[in-house]
């Protein structure tokens, strides 16, 4: 089971910009697809983007296509989520995981392996 620990959340305005990234540890990272999921208060967690092994494959919840772009770095065992265009409807913890599996529209209980989760607040 591959650790995570995500970073990067903060405080920004409507229209600017984060970028999360995902830190992992273990010596076979690149053999796993990495989701970003968010969860704000009362509500379920709920798929933002995703990324197959070899960085080729990605996919976006139609709430972020556009705006959010993800991508990864296999030698530094680290995923990236850019956010632009941020809007107050983007605040949530954003949580990233890893599964041995690529699909387009992961599920939460696709992935085995979560981070902690980093705090993102757009104010308005």
């Amino acid at each position: 089971q591959v650790q995570l620990v995500e970073s990067g959340g903060g405080l920004v305005q409507a229209g600017g910009s984060l970028r999360l990234s995902c830190a992992a540890s273990g010596r076979t990272f690149s053999s796993y697809a990495v989701g970003w999921f968010r969860q704000a208060g009362g509500k379920e967690r709920e798929f933002v983007a995703v990324i197959s092994f070899s960085g080729l494959g990605t996919s976006y919840a139609d709430s972020v296509k556009g705006r959010f772009t993800i991508s990864r770095d296999n030698g530094k065992n680290t995923v990236y989520l850019q956010m632009n265009s941020l809007k107050p409807e983007d605040t949530a913890v954003y949580y990233c995981a890893a599964g041995p599996l690529y699909q387009r529209s992961p599920r939460p209980e696709n992935f085995a392996s979560w981070g902690q989760g980093t705090q993102v607040t757009v104010s308005s």
